[in-house]
């Protein structure tokens, strides 16, 4: 279901994209830019991100990529936690487009693709203490503000931006089995499930975030 629905999101916003009228309909408040932001929240998680995007009329494009994120025993679920576990994420990455209703306000389709590596809480972790690894896949949307609060200066401090989002990325896909990973737990003794982790706030799609940066207008 969820599948369906988010590659049907994909298909009917590409074909509508691919309309004229999309980039050519360009009031005369929405401002052209070329942006790169920083996310805050993935600094409390021992890694960063970075996006770039373009604002041209009313598309928007992007691509981002997270780096190093850490999630200890008492960040997972309860299943996760019985089992003693800590997710390492190398990488979350993927790209967006959508649809700028105002200059402050828009509307993306986004594909992403990330990196889980499982570990027991407490070791280090290195390719010797890794239990397994898997790599899953979303499809969803995220809505974007677009704030300027200095963009009437005639100085550099114009650029600087502040871009708070709501995103959702359901799970559609992941290279485990059945989306679940069977094996041998050594600090419990028995068989565990572990089944795949939502990349989202307290394993759900959900992800709350704010970004800063800097943009050129053009």
């Amino acid at each position: 279901m969820i599948q369906r629905f988010s590659f049907s999101l994909l298909a009917v916003l590409l074909i509508f994209s691919a309309h004229p009228a999309f980039s050519q309909s360009n009031p005369a408040n929405l401002t052209n830019s070329a942006n790169i932001v920083f996310g805050l929240s993935q600094p409390l998680l021992g890694g960063f991100n970075i996006e770039g995007n373009v604002l041209y009329k009313r598309l928007v494009v992007d691509y981002s990529h997270g780096v190093s994120l850490n999630l200890d025993n008492e960040f997972l679920r309860d299943g996760a936690q019985e089992q003693g576990l800590a997710v390492h994420i190398p990488f979350t990455t993927g790209f967006g487009v959508g649809y700028r209703f105002n200059d402050w306000l828009n509307l993306r389709v986004e594909p992403k693709w990330h990196r889980f590596e499982l570990y027991y809480d407490g070791e280090a972790q290195t390719a010797a203490n890794r239990i397994a690894d898997y790599t899953s896949f979303s499809l969803g949307l995220g809505l974007y503000g677009n704030f300027r609060p200095f963009k009437h200066q005639d100085n550099f401090l114009k650029g600087i931006m502040v871009a708070p989002s709501v995103r959702w990325w359901p799970e559609v896909s992941t290279t485990l089995d059945n989306n679940q990973l069977t094996y041998q737990n050594e600090q419990t003794g028995r068989t565990e499930v572990h089944e795949s982790l939502a990349i989202g706030v307290a394993n759900t799609p959900w992800l709350v975030n704010v970004s800063v940066g800097y943009g050129v207008t053009f």
